[in-house]
């Protein structure tokens, strides 16, 4: 086992029989010991957090693939925090696409002269590039084709794979009194494909119950009954 990078809030390790390992840390990002699910930088760290995403990832990526939707889950080890996925090519260096169901975080900072907070929207989609430098920087149908990132094909699959995941899991956290407003996804090509990539969990997308935000360790609970 080789460590190939070690992230924010995960490592990655290339196992000898070609899949990877990746490994969930207790880290989340955020700023001044405050959960934010949208910052690049790290900012507290949770016990528990590591096999809690885990399990949440583990949950979803189950229902999903399900559902049809083809993601790069293999396997979980839940006591070593860690789950052997299938390889996947990132387009360019990495891109995250964010479903946003509520204007919300980055949105409301860049268009708070037309929205107001929390005003519903509609499966609004959004390409990001992960580029820390940069405060990963939106990037448009257009870019991403001129730059040699995704074609026009590969942005429509893309972009109505997004809405179509995000809608279940909507779905299944609707179903415990639970609203999302958004949530960050990331994907690669698996054997040719647009496949689901990295993790679902707490980290990557923020959610609500009677008004409230759910903190990480919250979901997990709410949703899968586990403390």
């Amino acid at each position: 086992m080789k460590l190939i990078y070690d992230g924010k809030t995960k490592a990655v390790h290339e196992l000898d029989d070609g899949n990877y390992m990746l490994v969930f840390k207790d880290d989340a990002t955020g700023e001044a010991g405050v959960f934010d699910p949208g910052a690049n930088t790290v900012g507290l760290s949770i016990e528990g957090l590591g096999r809690s995403g885990l399990r949440l990832t583990e949950f979803f990526f189950r229902k999903l693939e399900e559902a049809g939707v083809p993601t790069h889950f293999i396997s979980a080890d839940i006591d070593a925090a860690s789950m052997t996925v299938k390889p996947a090519q990132v387009f360019g260096n990495g891109l995250e696409v964010i479903c946003r169901y509520r204007a919300v975080g980055s949105f409301i900072r860049r268009y708070g002269m037309y929205a107001k907070e929390g005003q519903a929207l509609n499966a609004f989609v959004e390409v990001t590039l992960k580029d820390d430098a940069r405060q990963d920087p939106p990037i448009t149908e257009d870019a991403l084709e001129m730059l040699g990132l995704l074609t026009r094909e590969e942005y429509s699959i893309l972009r109505g794979t997004t809405q179509h995941i995000s809608g279940i899991i909507r779905r299944l956290l609707a179903a415990r009194g639970m609203e999302l407003y958004d949530i960050k996804l990331e994907f690669g090509r698996v054997d040719g494909y647009i496949t689901l990539i990295d993790e679902i969990s707490a980290g990557n997308m923020r959610v609500y119950k009677d008004g409230k935000r759910v903190e990480p360790l919250e979901l997990s609970e709410l949703l899968l009954g586990e403390k």
